[in-house]
């Protein structure tokens, strides 16, 4: 009992002449409880040493109390090691426990080993070596922490606490548990107080009813809502939606996404492309506009549906298709243009409303409306039909001056593996078509009026015409036609718009194209300058940064930070 009251008094007359030596400003670690004292100079030279008794040590510095068994004071150097049952508290917010701490008064600066658990209002972070960095008010580890607060469990290998901003900052490995979904990714940082993470580098968010993949992007992960801006998909329902900028909310059951958008319909094997695409998953419809283009595969031959506005709805096997404004389509022997296109799976119609043309191989058709049916079980063109003010053209191939015409009230033709065929033209039909000779020479124009026409083709070109019931015409020397009889009523040639190319669906609109902001971000998340407040920290352990001072000036904007 002596040796250790004398021990005390000794101490406390080396921490006065100590203190007198030391500037008013130094930040001396007090003792508070000492309990049993003693000294052992082999060992720690120079430290005192402190044990529990009946009560644990303690000790306070500058706002902060620490308890422990055992505890090892070097004075003169401000600095004490802590072992067994630790726990330090900053104020009424900060608790630590561990079994063994190093802590540095002068820089302020704890390091606890073994089961480490730092705790406040809002969450509860356990890791094996943490540092406390109570100067800076932030935490971190680089051997795996996991993180708990009210909505989700987080683990990663490396990751930083910043008390004052509730905010993490994770590395390597990173994951979070939540009942509704599971999230990784290799850099995230995580407000405790709003939820929010911020994903940067390779991430992916897998729900109960959707998934989604970005390189950089922001999720609030109370509601399940975000967006990713770099390399991001959500396989939503039975589509996957890929772009830039991609939205995503679960309770709206709703994605939409901006800038170079392709939307994958996995069970119908159709293609999406645009700069502004909408999903909305209870109306199972999916909305696009700015140079949209609807792709479905047909036998290695693609249909390509464009329109200013395009919207597809309906269950899988029910889609309905329709292009508004300015609508126009291509494959590879068909392709055609009108004010709108309305295509039905269940069906298997495709119309296209007003002013359509249709041009299959060097035949234009036209009419009030246009038919086009496919067969439902192989999915091939099956038949068509031209109603109302039939009528088809055609550039005399061998001449390439005059024009090969038929016209009747109403048109139906015949697919056979994807070719026309046959044509039926009914009704008040004319005719005038140039005929040749083996030897491709003219000998004479054929005109004709009867009440029926039946055509048969071969490669889209005629091959044979029949007409049916009192035919009234004849063949006529080319010099015997007038140019004005050689044009049937109604005729108007629109070779000049021929859509040859899946490129032709495209006008000078589309292609200087004014993005559309995405809709469903109200007050978007400035994620640029959230990199570059991550990135511009000089010297940051966790992130192993090295900005120089020189560099840091450069980045002026932080919106530019790519």
């Amino acid at each position: 009992m002596y040796r250790t009251v004398l021990g005390i008094v000794s101490l406390l007359f080396t921490s006065i002449l100590v203190a007198q030596d030391q500037p008013e400003e130094a930040k001396q670690i007090n003792i508070v409880y000492g309990a049993n004292f003693t000294k052992n100079e082999k060992d720690y030279p120079g430290a005192s040493i402190f044990s529990k008794d009946e009560r644990q040590v303690q000790f306070e510095h500058q706002g902060a109390d620490l308890w422990c068994d055992v505890a090892i004071f070097f004075q003169k150097e401000n600095r004490l090691e802590a072992r067994g049952n630790v726990l330090l508290k900053q104020g009424d917010s900060v608790e630590m426990t561990s079994q063994k701490i190093t802590y540095k008064g002068d820089i302020k600066l704890a390091k606890a080993w073994g089961n480490v658990v730092l705790t406040n209002s809002d969450m509860t972070l356990k890791t094996d070596t943490l540092r406390l960095d109570r100067e800076n008010q932030e935490a971190y580890y680089q051997d795996y922490g996991t993180v708990i607060d009210s909505a989700n469990i987080l683990t990663s290998k490396v990751g930083r606490y910043f008390m004052e901003r509730k905010k993490y900052r994770f590395l390597d490995s990173v994951h979070i548990n939540n009942p509704e979904y599971i999230l990784d990714s290799e850099q995230l940082d995580y407000y405790t107080s709003s939820k929010n993470a911020y994903m940067y580098g390779p991430s992916t968010i897998v729900g109960e009813t959707y998934k989604i993949y970005c390189e950089r992007g922001f999720y609030d992960t109370k509601v399940e809502s975000g967006y990713g801006i770099k390399n991001t998909r959500v396989d939503y329902n039975d589509r996957i939606m890929e772009g830039d900028s991609v939205y995503f909310n679960k309770i709206r059951e709703f994605a939409s996404a901006t800038n170079n958008i392709t939307v994958t319909d996995t069970i119908n094997q159709g293609i999406v492309r645009a700069h502004y695409a909408e999903v909305h998953k209870a109306k199972d419809s999916l909305f696009a506009t700015k140079r949209a283009v609807s792709i479905l595969v047909q036998e290695q031959d693609s249909l390509y549906v464009h329109g200013d506005t395009l919207m597809i709805t309906g269950k899988p096997d029910e889609r309905i298709t329709r292009a508004f404004r300015n609508a126009k389509f291509f494959k590879t022997d068909l392709s055609g243009k009108c004010d709108s296109i309305h295509s039905e799976e269940r069906t298997g119609i495709t119309q296209l409303i007003t002013n359509p043309i249709l041009w299959n191989g060097e035949n234009q058709m036209t009419g009030d409306s246009i038919h086009l049916i496919s067969n439902k079980q192989t999915e091939k063109l099956d038949s068509l039909k031209v109603l109302n003010n039939a009528f088809i053209i055609s550039l005399d191939s061998v001449g390439m001056e005059g024009f090969n015409q038929a016209k009747g009230k109403d048109l139906f033709g015949k697919f056979i593996e994807n070719e026309l065929k046959i044509i039926d033209l009914i009704k008040n039909t004319e005719v005038i078509y140039y005929m040749y000779n083996d030897d491709d020479e003219l000998i004479g124009i054929n005109k004709t009026i009867c009440s029926k026409i039946h055509i048969t083709m071969e490669n889209n070109d005629v091959d044979e015409l029949t007409f049916f019931t009192n035919p009234d015409g004849d063949m006529f020397p080319e010099k015997d036609l007038p140019e004005n009889s050689r044009i049937l009523k109604g005729f108007v040639w629109y070779g000049d718009e021929r859509i040859l190319t899946k490129d032709d669906i495209f006008d000078e609109d589309d292609n200087n194209v004014e993005l559309v902001v995405i809709r469903g971000l109200e007050n978007p998340i400035d994620i640029d300058a959230e990199e570059y407040e991550r990135n511009n920290k000089a010297t940051d352990p966790v992130n192993n940064n090295t900005i120089k001072a020189t560099d840091q000036k450069k980045i002026k904007n932080p919106k530019k930070v790519k």
